[in-house]
């Protein structure tokens, strides 16, 4: 935790070093003015940067896989360019970012459950996020995004949901666990196309081409070490198609915002089947080869819905707002087969800290019926009260509060149910016990410029 927190503070000081060594002006400003001056010349001139630093430090107080404590920091490095000011290419966009990751991983090392604790966690890299342009046209109705880039920021997202630390309250559980490598989202981006269009002032319809994995497909070792730095650049995999229709509309008089959003998606690569192998043997009948069946192609439907229950303040688009969202997938060749989360959000409350915010959340993932027939097969061929995983549910709390323009503290607890589906315990000799479930309590911070 310890060099987290120096590395944030390194960040801090370089920042004010670079500030209080641009020429002063008569007045002699502060530094944060003269940064904040600096900034928006950048901006009217085209270019904008950002610095980011999250540190979070998690316990694990009990349960899991064993008690204990981590912290993960990464640095986010970023810039986005107007080129129609820079350049004179007419409502055209780059943009490009970058981790340093750093850290150990408490879900990795101590809980065992699939829905990672944090959204930050991954293996320790510096690591190339998103690079990509967008063009935008028929005066901004339609954008096209082409290069390598996440799809957790627009598809099967709600704008409530970014409070929360649980990774699967940002990018899905479902498409995290059941997606080659997890998917175009965080820590690893992939080649594609997005196109967004207005179709009118209340419905949008997203479309996404994306390469179908941001590493080498069945690798044998983890996707991250896998591509490391985030340069491999696949454009040869079979790829993954999602697409989406989102309506915004009111609810009564007050005349509260809400949106609907149906999707889906599909996956044109091969997968391995739950239960049985290429034998057509059960993977755990001895006499199997161990080699699964592979099932061609993969698909899932999903849906989100959020709406502002009440306002905090008239004419304020803060206060309790709500959000949900479902999806479905095939038993056969997912480990996950039904998933739902949702949650609240208490916003714009209080007269000394507007900005501070406050949620409750929570997830359920339903382990796919053939992965627990795979398990009841076990049970059979083993002849132990080999456990039959279920699901794997979270409830999350936490309030982040504002310090300042430039700095967060969010304290967060979660209660994590039947980590890793209900999985066999790797501390039990006689394979016959689940990890037990967790609560784990932590503090996230977030330094940004």
């Amino acid at each position: 935790m310890c060099r987290g927190l120096f590395r944030a503070t390194l960040v801090s000081a370089v920042l004010a070093l670079c500030a209080s060594a641009m020429p002063a002006r008569a007045e002699d400003k502060p530094v944060a003015d003269r940064i904040a001056d600096a900034r928006a010349a950048l901006e009217e001139a085209g270019y904008q940067f950002s610095i980011t630093y999250i540190g979070e430090g998690f316990g694990n107080a009990s349960g899991g896989v064993s008690t204990g404590k981590a912290y993960t920091g990464r640095l986010d490095l970023g810039t986005t360019i107007d080129l129609e000011k820079v350049m004179g290419w007419t409502g055209a966009t780059f943009h490009a970012n970058m981790f340093q990751i750093h850290g150990d991983g408490l879900s990795r090392g101590y809980v065992g459950n699939l829905f990672l604790v944090s959204g930050v966690e991954s293996l320790p890299a510096t690591r190339l996020y998103e690079l990509w342009i967008e063009q935008k046209l028929m005066d901004g109705r339609l954008a096209i995004r082409v290069g390598q880039q996440g799809s957790d920021v627009e598809f099967i997202d709600s704008q409530y949901d970014d409070i929360f630390i649980n990774s699967a309250l940002g990018w899905p559980g479902i498409t995290g666990v059941n997606l080659p490598a997890g998917g175009p989202s965080p820590a690893l981006a992939v080649p594609g196309i997005r196109i967004k269009a207005g179709l009118t002032d209340r419905l949008t319809a997203y479309l996404g081409l994306f390469d179908g994995s941001s590493a080498p497909p069945q690798a044998t070792v983890d996707p991250q070490l896998a591509n490391p730095h985030g340069i491999l650049f696949r454009v040869n995999d079979p790829p993954w198609w999602i697409g989406q229709l989102k309506y915004k509309f009111d609810i009564g008089e007050s005349r509260l915002p809400a949106t609907i959003t149906g999707g889906a998606w599909y996956h044109m690569m091969s997968f391995a089947d739950q239960r049985f192998g290429a034998d057509g043997l059960s993977l755990a009948d001895p006499d199997s080869s161990g080699d699964p069946r592979w099932l061609r192609r993969d698909n899932g439907i999903f849906m989100v819905y959020e709406q502002l229950l009440a306002r905090a303040k008239p004419d304020v688009d803060k206060g309790i707002a709500f959000f949900m969202r479902a999806s479905i997938s095939p038993s056969d060749r997912n480990l996950i087969s039904a998933y739902v989360d949702g949650g609240l959000l208490f916003a714009g409350f209080s007269e000394s800290f507007p900005d501070d915010r406050f949620g409750i959340a929570g997830i359920f993932g339903k382990i796919s019926s053939a992965a627990r027939a795979l398990d009841r097969d076990t049970q059979i061929f083993t002849g132990t009260a080999y456990p039959i995983r279920d699901y794997e549910a979270i409830l999350e709390i936490t309030y982040q509060h504002v310090v300042s323009v430039n700095f967060t503290m969010q304290p967060m607890f979660q209660y994590i149910a039947h980590p890793g589906g209900g999985a066999v315990d790797p501390n039990d000799p006689t394979q016959t016990h689940r990890i037990r479930d967790s609560m784990v309590f932590g503090m996230r911070t977030i330094l940004s410029y």
